[in-house]
């Protein structure tokens, strides 16, 4: 069973969508880890996709995903919390539950402890951002993200997830002087078939190299200027 244990205190950051997702840290306003890797990544695949279904199905189809993603995110969140969640009969409402369910059923009986649900973090004058989860996943420190997909994922398809996950472990060593080295991505797809990826030994440390390759290539381009 999930514990939640308030070992450390993870701050409450307020958010502004100009010129990209930024959380207000003091005086600064230091983009997200989303915001960098969107920036840094190439967008040839996104182009050419869109081109072929159209702009406005594109839309239709990346507001559909957005949609189900954030009611599986919150039917976990309510779940691990123990908050009670609205209660709805609609057809998108109990696919995301079914979703939720699959990761509830085979994921969470390895996470014996929460530190941080939604958890803020930041790199001192770098970036922030917040993940999904923060504890233990095996009884080692790990962060946890919860990702959905229309159509079953290779480790080989969510290479950015680690990016992202990696970027939180640093935020999180920084702030709190932890050791986590682990990432796990817990994901389900529209057939509630779920998947579990988590770095293996050597791969911290090389997706690490290549966040920060991101991080010099987003603040050469001077995008924070």
């Amino acid at each position: 069973m999930t514990s939640i244990v308030k070992q450390f205190q993870y701050p409450e950051l307020s958010r502004t969508s100009n010129g990209g997702r930024r959380y207000v840290v003091g005086e600064k306003r230091l983009p997200s880890v989303t915001t960098i890797l969107d920036a840094c990544t190439d967008k040839t695949w996104l182009i050419e996709w869109k081109k072929r279904v159209g702009e406005s199905e594109a839309k239709r189809i990346s507001t559909e995903s957005s949609n189900i993603g954030t009611l599986v995110h919150s039917c976990l969140e309510h779940h691990i919390t123990k908050k009670p969640g609205q209660s709805k009969n609609n057809l998108v409402y109990q696919l995301a539950n079914k979703m939720a369910n699959a990761i509830i059923e085979n994921g969470l009986k390895y996470i014996p402890v929460v530190w941080g649900v939604e958890a803020n973090l930041y790199y001192e004058d770098l970036y922030a951002g917040t993940t999904d989860l923060v504890g233990l996943w095996k009884n080692k420190p790990a962060i946890i993200d919860f990702k959905t997909t229309k159509n079953k994922k290779t480790k080989k398809d969510i290479q950015h997830y680690f990016l992202q996950g990696v970027a939180y472990a640093h935020a999180h060593n920084q702030m709190f002087d932890t050791n986590i080295e682990t990432v796990v991505i817990l994901m389900v797809d529209r057939d509630a078939n779920y998947s579990c990826f988590e770095t293996e030994p050597g791969e911290f440390e090389r997706y690490g190299d290549i966040w920060n390759n991101y991080l010099c290539q987003y603040y050469k381009l001077n995008i924070d200027a």
